[in-house]
């Protein structure tokens, strides 16, 4: 499905996010990976280190503080963000979502959502997205490939997705105009062992190891962007050899 690119206040913004298929955890389980995955994302940027719970209903309720990460605080977390209909049971295999946010505003306000333990046969059923600062200082700091190179290792390490990405809104929409809406190759992106061995690729593409989990791929050390015709060709072409070793498939249940 082509999806056509809307206006946005701020087109660059860039997130990162991590995405899995089905995988049945408990609160405690979901809250021992979200504790481990702040821990690494506080050493990546210093606005990346504090973080205050969204409160469900969203926007009621006073500040609740997950810095430093308390296992007690993220477990009952999880367990109070367990999916249900409203005034109905919970829905057990669709599992628990957490959201919070940083101090910022406008530009500047960075997020982050977790959905754990969901067992769902949905294509992607967990997944961890960080929005991240548009503009101003923050924002010069963390949109760097060596910061996201650390931001997606530590969606890596601690929540063994299948795959995961940092790119602009921009670059994801074009994407999705090119008709590759079901997975996307970002300035950075992380696939798992098990989807298969990552190819030779071409300068000035950087890939990395994360342990024995998966592979790290930078397409450029400058700041990727879809106004450089060479950044746009260089992302095809990438997509076009990992799609031929047959990296690029959806998340399969």
């Amino acid at each position: 499905m082509t999806t056509q690119p809307t206006p946005a206040l701020h087109p660059d913004s860039f997130h990162a996010g991590a995405y899995w298929g089905p995988r049945k955890e408990s609160p405690e389980e979901c809250a021992r990976r979200a504790a481990a995955f702040l821990d690494l994302l506080a050493a990546c940027d210093p606005l990346l280190a504090h973080w205050n719970k969204i409160p469900k209903p969203r926007g009621k309720g006073r500040r609740t503080p997950l810095m430093p990460p308390s296992l007690p605080a993220l477990t009952e977390a999880f367990r109070r963000g367990v999916n249900r209909e409203p005034g109905g049971p919970p829905i057990d295999d669709l599992g628990f979502r957490v959201g919070a946010y940083n101090d910022g505003t406008g530009p500047d306000f960075a997020s982050v959502n977790m959905k754990c333990g969901s067992y769902a046969a949905f294509r992607i059923a967990n997944s961890c997205v960080l929005s991240l600062p548009a503009k101003g200082a923050n924002a010069e700091r963390i949109l760097t490939a060596s910061v996201l190179f650390q931001v997606v290792r530590s969606m890596a390490l601690t929540w063994e997705p299948d795959w995961a990405v940092a790119m602009s809104r921009t670059h994801q929409e074009l994407a999705s105009e090119d008709g590759k809406a079901d997975m996307w190759l970002g300035w950075v992106t992380y696939l798992a062992c098990h989807r298969g061995k990552v190819p030779p690729l071409p300068t000035p593409v950087r890939i990395e190891p994360v342990e024995d989990k998966g592979t790290l791929i930078i397409l450029t050390p400058e700041r990727f962007t879809v106004d450089n015709p060479d950044h746009v060709a260089l992302s095809r072409r990438v997509r076009e050899l990992l799609a031929r070793a047959g990296l690029m498939h959806p998340v399969s249940s």
